[in-house]
């Protein structure tokens, strides 16, 4: 099973909403998948398949290494679905 993780600056309200948000798009997509959210310092310690979260923010993560998108808009639901069909499907 795939493994997302929403980052945000603090782990708290904005994650919170875009997990929710993904979860209901994954649901529309028929698509099952881990979906968690975190604050950025311990986003970087943790493994997943795909870090979602604001463009400004995400892109320290962006080691080579990981699968990461950074939405223009965390509340479009057009974009984040885009996002996970890209990378998920």
């Amino acid at each position: 099973m795939k493994k997302i993780l929403v980052v945000c600056g603090n782990g708290l309200g904005s994650s919170f909403i875009v997990e929710m948000n993904v979860k209901n798009v994954l649901g529309q997509l028929g698509v099952e998948a881990e979906v968690s959210h975190t604050d950025l310092t311990t986003a970087k310690t943790e493994k997943a398949d795909l870090y979602l979260g604001s463009k400004d923010l995400i892109a320290v993560l962006d080691d080579g290494t990981r699968t990461v998108v950074g939405l223009t808009n965390i509340l479009d639901q057009n974009e984040l679905k885009s996002a996970l069909e890209k990378h998920i499907l």
